[in-house]
């Protein structure tokens, strides 16, 4: 059995993440563009072109809806369709020049809130959280 000191510890490690995403998704309402949408455009950036059933795979959606975003963002002009060179049954997606400027501004609103957030913290305890947050993430 967990202890409440670590179920303590998860909970305020997801209020900081739920603070972060709150101020972002703000900024992000008035562009027009959700959460999800934000999330899409950077997994189709990591790995374009990239199929709609391998976006649907990372969002962890399904492809149906994995298609609705798609649909979304295409409409925006943020990304465009075009026929997969190894099987033409099939699409694939990659972001505009317009969906890469908007990708950049996405990330340095995340950035700006997060230091928002964070700012709270002294360099030492920021240092801390730095390494603690890395060990985490080696696990993944």
């Amino acid at each position: 059995m967990d202890s409440p000191a670590s179920d303590s510890t998860g909970d305020l490690l997801m209020a900081a993440a739920r603070m972060i995403r709150r101020e972002t998704a703000q900024e992000l309402d008035a562009w027009g563009i959700t959460p999800a949408q934000s999330r899409a455009l950077k997994v189709i950036a990591s790995s374009e072109p990239v199929r709609p059933s391998v976006l649907a795979t990372w969002l962890r959606i399904t492809p149906r809806s994995a298609t609705e975003v798609a649909d979304a963002l295409e409409g925006h002009g943020w990304i465009a369709r075009a026929a997969d060179p190894t099987d033409r049954r099939a699409t694939t997606l990659a972001l505009t020049p317009a969906g890469r400027l908007l990708l950049r501004r996405i990330e340095d609103v995340r950035g700006q809130a997060a230091e928002r957030v964070l700012d709270v913290l002294s360099e030492r305890d920021r240092r801390t959280l730095d390494r603690i947050l890395t060990k985490l993430g080696e696990q993944a």
